[in-house]
């Protein structure tokens, strides 16, 4: 296996009921789910990848197969056909005590209703997977006591389950499932019985965590903005199969049929999108050491009333206005220094567009997105902002910039004038 791929399942199916090898049979033959007769097929020809280090979320509605699925990635629900492998190592053609040793060593799963062991300590049920390990007290109290501060809870360890609020207690299960240092992490539905104002602490502590740890972790959820809040990769099930597979912009933006149209429709996508993913090619820019006439005639040529200044690798400098350009051009200035202003504004490519508003009402011209090396990579012009808040991506990308064209006989005029002079 790739040694990006932490996990790969091909082909997988679960069936319940009678004749389970027929009824895959079937399946690959044509055969509707409702037409099993005796046989319920929960997960139906299942394939994908997980990248070492990313949170792939699987998405559905109650009954779509995605609890199953989960099972059936460390061998809790034996799989009927196809396989999973965590890197190179086989899950479908484990031996029981092949698979015990994988979920001691390589795959740990946090449940929705925490499954803490109520007559233990915190610190006890956090060290309790280390304890089946056979690793010693000391050595595996030291590791629950730091897995215990990262996820908040330094100053709790010697409280019982029933002293904590339920918060506290997936935190719990969270610390048990991360002292077990497992290459893979899966949690099935693990912040669903959570209050809302504390499963969202928790998505935030989850992607905190995964910032510094970056684990390899397959979270299920019913919820579409948890899942687009916390996902980089989306699976989305219906009816046992997985209909769709996406970055959640992707999800949003470009659903596979009318089910995930319609599944996505209510997702506050000022939350979801970002400005790489609705930003355009800029029209025009121009260079730092490019004289007046360069940049009065790029203004001509594309209409534009302003224009963004980089340096020769596109790192982004300010920007220069029509009228200030003119005023150099005028004076026979051979340099654009003088005009540059440096209030640019940028904002970074990962930026939400929720984020965006105000520095879209301060920016004189098309907003400007940067990649991590301050490169000018992409413009927002308004229109563009709120066509894609409207949920109209051809509108968003096809926009044109908002900065007033520059009138072609003044342009023309200050040029001839340079020109006269010597400066074109």
């Amino acid at each position: 296996m790739n040694d990006s791929i932490a996990l790969r399942a091909d082909g997988l199916y679960k069936v319940f009921g009678k004749n389970p090898s027929g009824a895959v049979k079937r399946l690959r033959e044509g055969a509707a789910r409702d037409d099993l007769d005796g046989a319920t097929a929960a997960v139906i020809d299942a394939s994908f990848e997980v990248r070492r280090g990313e949170i792939f979320v699987v998405m559905g509605l109650s009954g779509s197969g995605k609890s199953t699925l989960i099972r059936a990635l460390n061998g809790l629900q034996p799989a009927t056909a196809g396989s999973v492998s965590i890197g190179d190592q086989s899950i479908t053609d484990a031996s029981p005590a092949e698979l015990r040793e994988i979920r001691r060593g390589r795959v740990s799963m946090v449940f929705q209703h925490f499954a803490l062991l109520p007559h233990r300590t915190v610190i006890d049920n956090v060290a309790y997977g280390l304890e089946i390990q056979g690793m010693r007290r000391d050595e595996r109290i030291a590791r629950a006591l730091k897995v215990t501060e990262v996820v908040g809870l330094k100053g709790w360890e010697e409280k019982h389950p029933s002293e904590l609020s339920g918060g506290m207690q997936q935190r719990v299960g969270l610390a048990r499932a991360l002292a077990a240092d497992t290459e893979v992490l899966l949690m099935d539905e693990a912040f669903s019985a959570l209050d809302p104002l504390i499963r969202r602490e928790m998505q935030d502590q989850l992607l905190e965590l995964q910032s510094e740890l970056g684990k390899t972790i397959i979270f299920i959820t019913h919820d579409l903005n948890e899942a687009m809040y916390i996902g980089d990769r989306i699976a989305v099930m219906r009816d046992g199969r997985i209909v769709q597979i996406g970055a959640p912009e992707d999800i949003l933006t470009n659903p596979a049929n009318e089910y995930v149209e319609q599944f996505v429709q209510d997702v506050d996508r000022s939350k979801v999108l970002t400005a790489e993913s609705v930003m355009r090619a800029p029209r025009a820019v121009i260079r730092e050491d490019s004289g007046p006439h360069a940049a009065l005639k790029a203004m001509r040529d594309n209409e534009l009333s302003a224009l963004y200044v980089t340096k020769r690798d596109r790192t982004i400098v300010g920007w220069v206005r029509d009228r200030d350009v003119l005023d150099l051009v005028r004076k026979g200035e051979k340099s654009l220094a003088s005009a540059i202003k440096t209030d640019h504004g940028a904002v970074s490519k990962d930026s939400a567009l929720a984020d965006l508003f105000i520095p879209s009402l301060e920016a004189a011209l098309a907003l400007a997105v940067t990649d991590e090396r301050d490169h000018l990579v992409g413009v927002i012009p308004r229109v563009t902002l709120l066509a894609a808040l409207g949920g109209e991506p051809e509108a968003a990308t096809s926009a044109l910039p908002v900065t007033e064209p520059l009138p072609g006989e003044v342009v023309d005029k200050a040029l001839g004038s340079a020109a006269a002079k010597g400066g074109v």
